[in-house]
């Protein structure tokens, strides 16, 4: 009797006992790992009943929910957080959200963001270092299962197919075994209408561009399409066009669905059908780190870590392959870049296109240039020693037939400061001045006290034979004359 009352008293105190224990927060997936635009769910737990808080960094949220949803983390919603419920506030939960993208990339190959109920889609893992080791995860409502990978050898890419899509959103991630690097999320969601709205890439990313498509299973043939942002129409194209948002902001987050008219390919009556699509919720976060390529193929990244390594790639017909270190730019193509570490890697550069023409153009300037230095050193060197060797001046020579009186003219040296001229210096002698068929020239005093003045040559002497004016004695008496011979005189006088 006195066991089954302690029973009942036991009984009792359970709830109260459940009320008063600790909360405790965990997450959802739990990624050793997070990146930006990752989904994540924290969960408050401990307590069935009571109103929760959510606080991070000891601010409090909005949240009133036991599940806290981070639709699209970003390095902002990095911090600490906590809960509290019936006055009992959990530890802390540490979350650090990095600033570069994952180092492997998991696409949609075949299907669509949105799916209709029980079909499926093909996924693409793609890692430069290979995919040895590389396991998948799915996460459908609260359940997370395994997906295991046939990989043989170590291959760069491999595409596989999930089971059917039977919940209303699954998330599929895959990462290497040892838990050092991992992709990026792909998030499913699935529709029974027959209208879905198809938004890539989603989550939308900060400063980028978001692609909004109206689709109808079953027929392309689509007459109109509206986009909505909460129940206000924002937009509307003819046909099956989509509509782009040029530049993604805060202020576009929101609610969005579409409006599709449309006749199916095989139908008989001539009406149309409208239909709507389901609302999606579009997030926003802060684009991951992104290189820069330059239009000299020069790869650069302001914010990256001084570890981080560049790696090119070169655009294939439908895909992109990473160069090996030993490869060139030098061909012509579509090229980007990107830095890289063992488990992150940043956004892919802009994409840079580099012609034949261009390589051959670039060639052509630099060989020009290096003839142009080279001209340039050879003139300079070719003028310095002009420099040190004696200058020439041509006199002209009376040609035959001329009837003009040639004149000798000599260089004069003005005296420095206006002085007055002394011997030795030079002046030009006219023949018309002269007395006919007699030569004249200047004398020079001597030191000997010669003659100094004029001295005739008479018409009889040796006709073969110029005298030159002598700058000083040293060599005779008669005002330093020195007689050359025709035959030895040479065209050019020397400049004193």
């Amino acid at each position: 009797m006195a066991g089954g009352k302690q029973l009942l008293l036991l009984a009792a105190f359970l709830p109260l006992i459940r009320c008063q224990q600790t909360p405790t927060v965990s997450m959802l997936p739990d990624l050793k790992q997070v990146f930006p635009g990752d989904l994540l769910f924290l969960t408050c737990s401990g307590s069935s009943t009571g109103e929760v808080t959510w606080y991070l960094n000891d601010k409090v949220l909005k949240s009133k929910d036991k599940t806290l949803k981070i639709a699209a983390a970003e390095p902002k919603d990095s911090g600490s957080y906590s809960c509290e419920i019936n006055g009992k506030r959990s530890a802390n939960l540490s979350l650090t959200v990095l600033e570069y993208a994952p180092s492997a990339s998991l696409t949609i190959k075949t299907g669509h963001p949105v799916m209709r109920t029980q079909m499926s889609v093909i996924l693409k893992l793609e890692n430069d270092e290979g995919l040895k080791g590389w396991v998948c995860r799915v996460k459908r409502n609260e359940v997370i299962k395994k997906i295991k990978l046939k990989v043989n050898d170590n291959p760069v890419s491999l595409s596989f197919q999930p089971k059917q899509l039977n919940v209303m959103e699954t998330v599929f991630w895959c990462f290497n075994e040892m838990g050092e690097s991992r992709s990026n999320q792909v998030i499913i969601r699935t529709s029974d209408k027959r209208v879905s709205m198809e938004m890539y890439p989603l989550p939308a990313v900060a400063g980028e561009s978001l692609t909004l498509k109206c689709l109808v299973w079953g027929t392309n043939k689509i007459s109109q399409s509206v986009f909505y942002k909460g129940n206000s129409v924002f937009e509307t194209v003819q046909g099956s066009e989509s509509h782009k948002i040029q530049t993604m902001t805060e202020s576009e987050v929101g609610s969005y669905k579409c409006e599709a008219t449309y006749k199916y390919v095989d139908q008989t009556v001539s009406n149309s059908h409208t239909d709507t699509s389901d609302t999606q919720d579009v997030p926003v976060y802060a684009s991951p780190v992104r290189a820069e390529l330059s239009d000299n193929m020069g790869c650069s990244c302001s914010r990256c870590d001084s570890s981080m390594l560049f790696r090119y790639y070169k655009k294939t017909e439908d895909s992109w392959k990473m160069l090996d270190s030993n490869e060139s730019l030098d061909s012509s193509g579509t090229y980007r870049c990107r830095a890289v570490m063992h488990n992150m890697r940043t956004l892919p550069s802009r994409s840079v296109t580099k012609s034949s023409f261009s390589s051959v153009l670039t060639i052509s300037v630099v060989v020009i240039l290096i003839i142009l230095v080279v001209c340039g050193i050879l003139i300079w060197l070719y003028r310095k020693r002009r420099g040190s060797e004696p200058l020439y001046e041509d006199v002209r020579q009376k040609r035959h037939g001329d009837n003009k009186e040639p004149e000798y003219d000599t260089i004069q040296l003005e005296a420095a400061g206006g002085r007055e001229r002394k011997g030795g210096e030079y002046e030009a002698l006219k023949k018309e001045d002269m007395k006919e068929g007699e030569y004249h020239t200047v004398g020079v005093e001597g030191a000997s006290g010669g003659d100094g003045g004029y001295q005739e040559l008479k018409k009889g002497q040796k006709e073969e034979v110029y005298h030159t004016v002598g700058d000083h004695v040293a060599a005779g008496p008669d005002g330093g004359y020195e007689a050359l011979k025709r035959e030895k005189c040479r065209s050019k006088i020397m400049k004193p």
